[in-house]
């Protein structure tokens, strides 16, 4: 089987990488400073063990393949470009081949059902950088990361299980999950924070802001009769196999929001991870005041360009007691 990685970023290029350095055959779907890279010198996967160049085919847009029954198609792309990727995955023929959503957010499952009827959902546990043009960075060891994925929006078929057989063979550990949504909903409560960091001068949320946000986001949940699990906590190898560590010569600058702003993007994905918890207060009658000013500061943090590191925790804290009252 083919494996099409569309977004080649940190995520994407983590996976992209390595399963192509363990002998499967990849091809990614990049564009402008990132492709071009990649066709050029390959893109090369940084590790705290390991500085590995790995070469695989490389188009700007999925019109650019010939798409088989056999390939299987990952989305590593932000939840606000994922729409626009579907319509082009679409025109290029897609139909029956297994899409796995490895991005944050619980969204894009949905989206992507409408339109193909073969939708696997991924919670996605691979702290990884994309900075520079062909090159990402993973900062755990002894694995890269971890996965736990499956059917969307129950079970698991013979597609995750092949799929986790590819992983485990290139330095991913995968758990094949009958519920994964409920994973993907407890990455969602994690990812409330990252707006903050994005927005900090010193990127280390305060611990008693992130559990306000939390909660609330976890009371929005319960209104709407929605279980989430702990995908970090459900097994306790998990912290044995993803312990971060550093990697020579890479500065980790935080979080995948953070790592936009840093890039210079002009839209993050806070409208589909504060921005649900909102939706979700709104149809079931639960006040989302923190989330809501969030979703604005993520707007406006993306909007005038000026990169990450804003405001001091102090400044922070303010900010979320006036949106509170």
């Amino acid at each position: 089987m083919r494996i099409i990685v569309y977004g080649v970023g940190a995520i994407g290029g983590t996976v992209a990488a390595a399963l192509s350095l363990s002998g499967r055959q990849v091809v990614g779907i990049a564009r402008g400073a990132q492709f071009e890279a990649i066709l050029a010198g390959g893109l090369r996967l940084r590790s705290p063990t390991a500085n590995r160049l790995a070469r695989f085919r490389c188009v700007p847009d999925p019109c650019d393949l010939e798409l088989v029954r056999d390939d299987i198609v990952l989305l590593a792309m932000k939840s606000q470009d994922t729409l626009p990727a579907l319509e082009r995955l679409r025109t290029a023929g897609l139909d029956e081949q297994p899409v796995f959503c490895l991005q944050n957010g619980v969204t894009n499952e949905r989206l992507a059902l409408r339109r193909f009827p073969n939708v696997h959902g991924a919670t996605v546990m691979i702290p990884s950088l994309y900075r520079i043009p062909g090159e990402v960075a993973a900062f755990c060891a002894p694995k890269l990361g971890f996965l736990d994925f499956g059917r969307y929006p129950t079970g698991a078929d013979e597609a995750d299980h092949w799929f986790a057989e590819a992983l485990e063979g290139a330095g991913i550990e995968a758990f094949v999950s009958s519920n994964v949504m409920a994973g993907k909903f407890g990455k969602l409560l994690m990812n409330l924070g990252n707006v903050m960091q994005a927005a900090l001068e010193v990127p280390d949320v305060q611990p008693e802001l992130a559990r306000l946000v939390r909660a609330e986001g976890a009371r929005a949940l319960e209104a709407a009769g929605i279980r989430w699990v702990d995908v970090m906590n459900d097994n306790p190898a998990k912290h044995e196999l993803i312990r971060q560590k550093a990697v020579d010569g890479v500065e980790n600058v935080g979080w995948s929001t953070r790592q936009s702003l840093v890039r210079g993007a002009n839209s993050i994905e806070t409208d589909y991870l504060n921005g649900e918890i909102v939706l979700l207060g709104r149809l079931h009658g639960v006040p989302t005041p923190l989330n809501a000013a969030l979703t604005r500061l993520g707007r406006n943090l993306a909007a005038d360009g000026a990169g990450p590191g804003r405001m001091s925790h102090a400044e922070l804290e303010q900010f979320l007691k006036e949106a509170s009252t």
